[in-house]
């Protein structure tokens, strides 16, 4: 993940509840991605730092485990950059500029300049990332399958031109791989819809009574649509009723405000526990220095491994 700040609900039930659980089925490397921050960052540097403690805690505080899981910082693994330029050589200008989140960022996107080098190719760095660690598969949402497919097709080029060195990575999606934001659109801090994993409970009570209902919904007497509905997306996420919530709304059985005070309840008291968690781990000043290093450890001495048959492959050395 890109560190820019504190982590949202997107995020939790898209990626980290999948990531917590792969810790006891698979070898897993958690990267920071401070490298893949500058694409849209790099005007302002300040900020990173700070936003990779933030993150990393709320990593901590979702259930990542430093003692199971390798937890390490792009940058302090050069490795990256130069897999990243050697895959840069093979990779076809027509597929970066094919892929649908580039498109979708420029268009959402109006504070800043995405028109850069670094964001065009930003998934030939991704593709580095995965293809360093040989990985098999990548915990992804939805959103980022085109950029999964994207590294397939550079690593089948790869092969072609050099020998098979990686392996096919495979996507393994989550239950719930796409959390909207409060305005129906994809949940993101660039977009100001975000519920943070440690919303303050009045900020989480505005924020769902902002949150768009079905527009046909006028009256609490007029039938529902909960499909297209964002509050009843998070009954479904946070109330194990929630089927039954969906039989009321479309027989007219409640009304949206009552709707959204239920879940104001559900959704306070579920978070409440990481509110909790979130504040000890911060309190610790030198646990995720201490963390990132020793993931650096380990996550050099893997990716140098690979260089070393990249090299020989590519370069002949």
């Amino acid at each position: 993940m890109r560190p820019s700040g504190k982590l949202h609900l997107g995020h939790l039930f898209g990626a980290l509840k999948n990531w917590t659980k792969l810790q006891d089925e698979y070898s897993c490397f958690y990267m920071v991605a401070d490298w893949h921050a500058l694409t849209t960052e790099f005007a302002d540097t300040s900020k990173i730092q700070g936003n990779v403690r933030e993150m990393v805690i709320d990593w901590l505080t979702a259930g990542i485990d430093p003692e199971k899981s390798v937890i390490f910082l792009q940058s302090d693994i050069v490795e990256h950059a130069e897999l990243n330029l050697l895959l840069s050589m093979i990779t076809p200008l027509g597929w970066l500029f094919r892929c649908p989140t580039y498109k979708e960022q420029l268009q959402e996107v109006k504070d800043k300049d995405l028109h850069n080098l670094g964001f065009l190719g930003y998934p030939v760095l991704q593709a580095a990332d995965i293809l360093l660690y040989k990985a098999d598969a990548v915990p992804v949402g939805e959103d980022q399958l085109p950029h999964l497919e994207l590294t397939r097709e550079i690593c089948r080029r790869f092969t072609n031109f050099y020998g098979r060195i990686f392996p096919e990575p495979q996507g393994l999606l989550t239950k719930y791989p796409r959390v909207p934001g409060i305005d129906a659109r994809k949940m993101s801090k660039s977009y100001g819809n975000a519920i943070t994993l440690d919303e303050d409970p009045q900020e989480l009570k505005g924020k769902v009574m902002r949150m768009f209902t079905d527009p046909k919904k006028i009256r609490a007497t007029d039938p529902g649509h909960p499909e297209g509905c964002v509050v009843f997306a998070f009954h479904a996420l946070f109330n194990p009723n929630y089927t039954t919530r969906e039989v009321e709304c479309k027989s007219c059985g409640i009304g949206c405000v009552a709707c959204k005070q239920q879940l104001i309840t559900l959704m306070t008291d579920a978070t409440a526990p990481l509110r909790e968690k979130r504040r000890a781990f911060a309190a610790q000043k030198d646990l995720v220095p201490s963390i990132l290093e020793r993931g650096r450890l380990k996550a050099k001495e893997a990716a140098g491994r690979t260089m070393e048959e990249v090299r020989k492959a590519v370069l002949h050395k």
